[in-house]
C-alpha cells in the first residue's frame, strides 16, 4: 500500500447523524467525489515538526473514506482531515 499526500483544500458536504458530521461527497480538482463508505476516523494533533508557529495543541479529526467520482471509476481509499473548531477541509492523502 503507498500513500501519496496532498494536503489540497476541498470543498465538503457532511450528513448530520448520530451526533457526528461524517462527508458524504467532496470536491477535488474540479471533480464531484461521492462517499461510498467511511473505514474508519480519528482525531490527531498537528505536525509540530513540518509546521513551525502553528498551534501545537490543535486538533484535526480525519476521515478514512473509500469514494468514487462515478460508476465508471473504481473506488479508492482517499483521507480527508478538518481542523476542529474550523470550517475548512483539506483531502491530507490518496492510498493505493
Amino acid at each position: 500500500m503507498v500513500m501519496r499526500r496532498y494536503d489540497e483544500p476541498i470543498a465538503v458536504r457532511s450528513s448530520e447523524g448520530d451526533g457526528a458530521s461524517d462527508p458524504v461527497e467532496f470536491l477535488w480538482r474540479r471533480r464531484l467525489w461521492r462517499v461510498l463508505d467511511v473505514e474508519t476516523r480519528w482525531r490527531e494533533t498537528s505536525d509540530w515538526w513540518s509546521k513551525p508557529g502553528e498551534d501545537l495543541l490543535a486538533e484535526s479529526e480525519v476521515w478514512r473514506v473509500i469514494a468514487a467520482p462515478g460508476r465508471a471509476v473504481a473506488p479508492g481509499v482517499y483521507e480527508l482531515a478538518h481542523p476542529l473548531g474550523g470550517e475548512d477541509w483539506f483531502l491530507r492523502a490518496v492510498v493505493d
